[in-house]
């Protein structure tokens, strides 16, 4: 069977389909012993030999789907460090997950909550592509009492850096002496979205759990607990895109 060259190494479960397009473009990837950096080049399945760096890429037959409550203080990369701060290498070996998954999006170092890991590329790269708008929910402790007048603020969205952003729903939690509760979704996939949205309005994030993307919550799960998702909503969620 031929198949494009960045589907053959997504469907491999090595990674998703945007980055197996860097790993091309950088002459990463060899096919019958010759660097390839066509994103279209047709591969077969049965007869050709495709190498990322050095490695054998095979097409993965079980697609695997895992959620993941990932603590504060991972790196959301598989690998090594070169600062020696753990990564999900790391983490996957304290929590038993044996699987060659790679998570489909990231979540900040100093985040935490729920992560998605994955062999399966095309899903991987519906949950991080921009035109997919996914909407991921956040719950955020931010620093000092959010009053009204910075809540209907919020609510009307900010103008950053690199570009206009609006939560789909922003809702006040719960309130401290110096601190406020947060439920904040949303459908931007911007680096360090949250944190640069509320310190916008004057509210540095003091903490940040994600609690949901897409149909998939995290649940009950605790810190470094992890299930097996059914493949029945995966397949609901891929096909309401």
């Amino acid at each position: 069977m031929k198949m494009r060259l960045n589907r053959f190494i997504a469907r491999s479960g090595y990674c998703s389909r945007r980055k197996a397009d860097q790993l091309i473009e950088m002459g990463k990837v060899k096919v019958n012993g010759k660097v390839v950096k066509d994103f279209g080049y047709r591969v077969d399945t049965e007869k050709d030999r495709v190498e990322i760096d050095g490695k054998l890429i095979k097409l993965e037959l079980k697609k695997v789907y895992i959620k993941l409550y990932k603590p504060r203080g991972y790196l959301t990369q598989l690998g090594k460090d070169k600062f020696g701060r753990k990564t999900l290498t790391d983490l996957f070996k304290e929590v038993g997950i044996k699987d060659n998954v790679f998570p489909a999006g990231r979540l900040d170092y100093e985040s935490e909550g729920l992560l998605l890991l994955t062999n399966d590329g095309d899903f991987a790269n519906m949950i991080m592509h921009p035109k997919s708008k996914i909407k991921k929910t956040y719950v955020v402790k931010v620093k000092g009492r959010v009053n009204l007048e910075s809540f209907n603020r919020m609510r009307k969205g900010a103008l950053l850096e690199d570009g206009f952003i609006k939560p789909d729903e922003i809702k006040i939690l719960k309130k401290g002496k110096n601190y406020t509760w947060l439920e904040i979704t949303i459908h931007s996939g911007k680096k360090r979205i949250i944190r640069r949205f509320t310190k916008y309005f004057g509210y540095p994030v003091e903490r940040l759990i994600r609690t949901r993307i897409g149909s998939i919550e995290l649940g009950s799960l605790k810190e470094k607990e992890w299930k097996y998702i059914d493949e029945k909503i995966i397949n609901r969620m891929s096909k309401s895109k």
